[in-house]
């Protein structure tokens, strides 16, 4: 087989035994590659920047940095690479921010090997394509969130506090902003979420999952 038909495949996974399983997996077909491997996400990032393999298999749960902060280093490094992210577990928060770094794949490691191997063929002919292989529940939240507006970095900060019943002048000595730019904010909230005053859109946002959810302690 020419080498530029080979798909190059790195491995990333904490557990050495899981990764023999996998290199046996993927290279019994004969048009896959495993080209490196690393059990910590320090050494994953090393290793993809040497080898830009053209997909990455990655542990959700790999030792050392956050796994989206290592999804961003990944393709910063290596930008043609395609992730794919392997997990016992399928939260709808961490996919739905996974998906958000740009990762091309989210499985199960309950998948089968050939669900595993049609996965990395997928995303290796069509670089746009998206494989999940999840729960239909999660599958359904997260469908649900990327329908829900967008709001700024700071449009949540300052929705948030509102959450609180901190009031426009509390929130902007809280962010350091003066109170026009909290009050522009609101403004621009409210449009974005349709809503007609603050509690309508708080409790817009909770639906959402925009902002999370504030109880008041009172002291004794």
């Amino acid at each position: 087989m020419e080498p530029e038909q080979i798909i190059t495949i790195a491995l990333v996974d904490d557990h050495a035994l899981f990764r023999e399983g996998l290199r046996e997996i993927l290279e019994s077909d004969g048009d896959m590659r495993v080209v490196g491997e690393a059990g910590d996400s320090a050494a994953a990032v090393t290793m993809i920047g040497r080898t830009l393999p053209d997909i990455v298999l990655l542990d959700v749960e790999i030792p050392g940095e956050e796994v989206t902060e290592t999804v961003s280093r990944i393709r910063g490094l290596s930008p043609g690479t395609r992730i794919i992210i392997l997990s016992m577990y399928d939260g709808p928060q961490l996919l739905s921010r996974l998906l958000g770094a740009g990762i091309r794949g989210y499985l199960l490691k309950s998948v089968h090997r050939h669900e595993l191997i049609a996965a990395v063929r997928s995303v290796h002919e069509e670089p746009t394509r998206v494989v999940l292989a999840v729960s239909r529940n999660s599958l359904a939240q997260v469908e649900a969130a990327s329908s829900a507006p967008t709001l700024s970095d700071k449009e949540l900060e300052v929705l948030q506090l509102a959450a609180q019943a901190l009031s426009n002048s509390q929130i902007a000595r809280r962010l350091g902003l003066a109170e026009a730019t909290v009050k522009r904010h609101m403004r621009n909230i409210f449009v974005k979420l349709n809503a007609v005053s603050r509690i309508d859109a708080v409790n817009k946002a909770l639906a959402a999952s925009l902002i999370a959810p504030y109880t008041r302690i009172d002291p004794d």
